[in-house]
């Protein structure tokens, strides 16, 4: 017997691969049914004929610097970013302060951000030698494996030392999501000017050569790539076996063009024939999932002399509106939009999100197609000495 719902939602909804008027029910946060005629519900509320109904989008990847670096972000701050974007759950990576290496600092961290997030949220949690992956597997979406240095000092690249680790996180059935840049071939100690030298430094054989490191694993063990900026890497990748993302400022930026301390981040952004190639798989459907590796740092930091300055880029609340943008522009279909910004993330991370179905979380991102604005600085929901750089979008959601 179907639920009564105490909620109903009414408006131009996709679901199953279309745009149709939808009725959705929904009690205690989940979804109980949909159609085109719901009874009951004490509240209905009823869509404009302007608005488009999506499912509440997922970001796998962001770094909210919360607990230990909190004058760059903060989880609330983060969140709220990230719900005004469309997104109404994200996926937080371990290298805060302490970074989330065991289960001590991850309930240290649960504790640190409780209360505080306007979305729903999982905490990742980073492997290290010796990590007890099983203990910590009931309490985490997903792991971390950073094989290139970044933010953080939590570098994992020693191929004596990771296998007993994945092996231990294979028996738990978890995704181990891969910063895929071999640190053995990153060059360091070299002075940098500008991104064209961070690209020299931090080479594309550098993520050839974890992927075929990450080879061996492809049997056993659930992997995802972050942040690919090829399409050989992301084909290579899915011929593994393994999921991909991509972040928004791989798919616009590229050198030659971006030089500042402002589009540092790692990995780099590439050339421009590398960036055509990313957003020409991208636009054939190539790609899994958009992480935006949202992560910020202060103004101050960004401004320092290139070689000093630290490597991120936000993005949490641009890349949906952007994304969405190339749909209502015609570049990308809405399908492709919502299977890597919903559908995909949540199956891939056993999330009962992405999807206006019954037993989904009743998570909606609402647009208006028609509204188009430049994305301003200013309103954005970061700390707001946090730098924009993820480029201009015209496409503003509008979440419930």
């Amino acid at each position: 017997m179907t639920q009564e719902p105490e909620t109903v939602l009414c408006g131009r909804m996709y679901r199953g691969g279309e745009l149709k008027y939808t009725e959705v029910g929904i009690t205690d946060g989940k979804i109980v049914t949909v159609g085109s005629l719901v009874s009951g519900g004490e509240d209905r509320i009823e869509l404009g004929s302007s608005m488009t109904v999506l499912p509440g989008f997922m970001d796998p990847h962001v770094h909210f610097r919360d607990p230990g670096m909190t004058q760059k972000e903060t989880f609330s701050t983060g969140s709220m970013s990230a719900l005004c974007g469309g997104v109404t759950c994200v996926l937080d990576m371990p290298n805060t302060k302490p970074p989330v290496t065991d289960i001590d600092t991850l309930m240290r961290k649960k504790a640190a951000v409780a209360g505080r997030s306007y979305t729903d949220y999982g905490l990742f949690a980073a492997l290290t030698k010796g990590c007890r992956a099983s203990l910590l597997a009931p309490y985490v979406p997903a792991f971390k494996l950073f094989m290139g240095s970044t933010t953080g000092n939590i570098l994992f690249n020693d191929d004596s030392e990771i296998p007993d680790v994945m092996a231990d996180v294979a028996r738990t059935g978890k995704v181990v999501s891969v910063h895929a840049e071999d640190d053995d071939l990153i060059a360091k100690g070299i002075e940098e000017k500008c991104c064209q030298d961070h690209l020299r430094d931090r080479p594309a054989e550098a993520e050839y050569s974890a992927l075929r490191r990450l080879a061996r694993y492809s049997g056993s063990n659930r992997i995802n790539i972050c942040h690919c900026t090829n399409a050989p890497q992301a084909e290579e990748a899915h011929r593994l076996g393994f999921t991909t993302e991509v972040a928004m400022h791989h798919l616009t930026f590229f050198t030659g063009r971006y030089e500042s301390a402002l589009y540092k981040v790692n990995p780099p952004i590439r050339d421009k024939v590398s960036r055509d190639g990313l957003r020409e798989l991208f636009r054939r459907g190539g790609i899994d999932m958009f992480g935006s590796d949202h992560a910020p740092h202060t103004l101050d930091e960004k401004s320092a002399d290139f070689d000093s300055a630290p490597g991120g880029i936000p993005g949490v609340e641009t890349q949906i509106p952007m994304a969405a943008e190339m749909v209502r522009s015609g570049e990308i279909p809405l399908e492709l939009l919502v299977s890597m910004g919903a559908e995909n993330p949540g199956r891939i991370f056993s999330q009962p999100k992405g999807r206006i179905e019954p037993g989904y979380d009743a998570d909606f991102a609402i647009f208006d197609m028609r509204r188009v604005t430049e994305i301003d600085a200013s309103k954005l929901h970061s700390r707001p000495d946090s730098p924009l750089t993820a480029g201009c979008a015209r496409c503003s959601p509008i979440p419930l």
